[in-house]
């Protein structure tokens, strides 16, 4: 049995167990909008916000604010001030930051590799439940 299937314990699973779970909060960064995309820049180097503002089309000011803070508040990347007039801030990927791509990138190649799969799937759930009244 794989580390993976016996990482919950024996039972039924709880709310409790789903929030104190180390990877619940990780699946979140992973899954939220920007968060893989503003590392996949940073992995390239440092970037100043108004880099990384006109790098990443689509992401507003205030969205990129908030993912920055929380990723660095994950630890994942790391915030310098440098002072000059005006101040210019960089963000970097720590090393936890570069540790955690490797895993995204594992996932990424996956969903590659599976993507005719996957379609197939959806394309075959749309199909038979097409009409199907769920609940």
């Amino acid at each position: 049995m794989s580390p993976a299937a016996t990482a919950l314990p024996p039972g039924p699973i709880t709310v409790d167990d789903h929030q104190n779970c180390p990877a619940t909060g990780v699946l979140r960064r992973v899954g939220d909008k920007w968060s893989v995309v503003i590392l996949s820049v940073l992995a390239r180097g440092a970037h100043g916000f108004n880099e990384l503002d006109r790098t990443v089309e689509g992401l507003s000011r205030r969205m990129l604010t908030r993912t920055l803070r929380g990723l660095e508040e994950e630890g994942l990347i790391s915030r310098t001030v440098h002072p000059s007039v005006p101040p210019r801030v960089d963000y970097a990927l720590t090393e936890l930051g570069r540790s955690f791509l490797e895993p995204v990138t594992a996932l990424g190649l996956w969903a590659v590799t599976h993507r005719p799969d996957l379609d197939a799937a959806r394309t075959h759930f749309d199909g038979a439940t097409r009409g199907d009244v769920r609940l």
